[in-house]
C-alpha cells in the first residue's frame, strides 16, 4: 500500500473497475479447489513445477515474460471451469474482493468461446455470471455490466458464431457489450470490423484492446474500423500525440492496467506508463486491475501504485474517478449518484485536511 498523504482517500474513494476479466481473478486456491471437485487433471509438476501446490503457481505468476506466457497459464486455469456454479464462485470471489477495495461499479469480461470450445454449455458460463452479478448488487449495492469478449487468437470466423449465439443477450441488455482480447500483436483489430459493425447496427456498445503490446496502429485501427466507446489498455496512444489528441478531444475512455503492464513487461515500471501525458492531454482513463489473480494487485494495489508512481493531487484523483464513472456504460442516473459519491469523499476529506 502506498504511503502517500493520501492514501485514506484512496482507499475511500468509491471506484469504478472498467477493465477485469473475470476468469483472471481465479485464484490458485480456488482453481486447485475446483479442479479437485470436478475431477479436472492439471499439469503434473514433474511436467511444471508451478502446479505443486497454490503457492508454486501463485509464485510462478510473478515470473511472466511476455502476454502469450501469461496467457499459457490462463486457459490452463480456466479449464477447471465446468459447472454453472463454478463461474458464479468466481465472479463472487471478485466481487468481495472489489467490494473491499471500494468498487461501487463493475463493468467486467469473459471470454465464452474459451469455454464453449471445451464443451461448456453458453448458458452455463452466463446463468453463473449473472447471478454473481445480482448477488452483488443485492448484497452490495454495486453496480454491474457483464462484457462479452472474443479471442482474437482465433478466427473471426467463430467470434461471429458466439456473437450469434449471444445476440439476445446482447439486445436485451443481460450483456452490456463486446469486446476483443487475448494475444494482441500479430492480430489487428480489423479482421473483427463485420461482427462489431453488426454490433453497431444493432446498438450494441463496443470495446476493445488495443496498444497494449501490440502497436499504436492497432488503435487507430481500432477506432477507425470497429468504432468503439473504449480502448482497453491503449497504452501506446502516447506515442502519437495527433491520434492522443484525437481521443481527448472526442472524449474515449482508456482504461488502464498498472500491475498488469508491469507484470507483463509491456512497461519496466509504473511510472513508465503515460499517465502524466493522459492528465497533461485531458485523455479520460481509468485505473484497473486486469487479471488480478495473476498480476498481484486488485484495484485497490492499482491505485495505490499508480500515486506511488505520479503523486496525483486530489484534484486529479478527482478527475480520475469522475473519468472512470462517466466512461462506464451505466445510465445517467447510476453516473450521477456515483459522482455524487466521489464528491463527498473529496470534501470530506478536504475539510479533514
Amino acid at each position: 500500500m502506498c504511503k502517500s498523504p493520501l492514501h485514506d482517500f484512496i482507499v475511500r474513494v468509491p471506484k469504478v473497475e472498467l477493465h477485469m476479466h473475470l476468469e483472471g481473478s481465479l485464484e490458485p486456491s480456488l482453481l486447485f479447489a475446483l479442479a479437485r471437485r470436478n475431477g479436472i487433471a492439471l499439469p503434473s509438476p514433474e511436467d511444471d513445477a508451478a502446479f505443486a501446490s497454490p503457492d508454486a503457481l501463485l509464485n510462478r505468476y510473478s515470473r511472466f515474460t511476455s502476454l502469450d506466457d501469461f496467457l499459457h497459464y490462463y486457459f490452463i486455469g480456466m479449464g477447471v471451469l465446468v459447472q454453472q456454479q463454478d463461474f458464479e464462485a468466481l465472479a463472487w470471489e471478485y466481487f468481495v474482493r472489489a467490494h473491499a477495495d471500494g468498487v461501487i461499479h463493475a463493468e467486467v469480461f469473459f471470454d465464452p468461446q474459451a469455454h464453449t470450445s471445451r464443451g461448456i454449455k453458453y448458458a452455463a458460463v452466463v446463468e453463473g455470471f449473472v447471478k454473481a452479478c445480482q448477488r452483488a448488487e443485492s448484497e452490495f449495492g454495486m453496480s454491474t455490466k457483464l462484457i462479452l469478449c472474443f479471442l482474437r487468437h482465433l478466427p473471426a470466423s467463430e467470434a461471429a458464431i458466439t456473437f450469434g449465439d449471444a445476440k439476445d443477450d446482447l439486445m436485451s441488455g443481460r450483456l452490456a457489450g463486446i469486446g476483443l482480447d487475448s494475444s494482441e500483436k500479430g492480430f489487428p483489430p480489423g479482421a473483427w470490423k463485420f461482427i462489431y459493425d453488426q454490433a453497431k447496427e444493432s446498438k450494441i456498445k463496443r470495446t476493445a484492446h488495443a496498444g497494449e503490446e501490440g502497436p499504436v496502429e492497432y488503435i487507430r485501427e481500432a477506432l477507425e474500423q470497429l468504432d468503439i466507446a473504449r480502448i482497453d489498455h491503449g497504452i501506446r496512444l502516447a506515442e502519437d500525440a495527433e491520434l492522443m489528441r484525437a481521443v481527448a478531444q472526442r472524449n474515449i475512455m482508456v482504461t488502464l492496467c498498472p500491475l498488469s503492464n508491469v507484470r507483463l513487461q509491456c512497461v519496466k515500471d509504473v511510472a513508465d506508463l503515460p499517465v502524466r501525458q493522459f492528465l497533461d492531454a485531458d485523455v479520460a482513463f481509468s485505473i484497473n486491475s486486469d487479471d488480478p489473480a495473476y498480476f498481484g494487485g486488485y484495484i485497490l494495489d492499482n491505485y495505490c501504485a499508480v500515486q506511488e508512481a505520479f503523486s496525483l493531487t486530489l484534484d486529479e484523483w478527482r478527475k480520475v474517478a469522475n473519468a472512470a464513472i462517466m466512461g462506464s456504460w451505466c445510465d445517467d442516473s447510476r453516473k450521477g449518484a456515483v459522482m455524487s459519491k466521489i464528491e463527498h469523499v473529496v470534501e470530506n476529506h478536504r475539510r479533514r485536511n
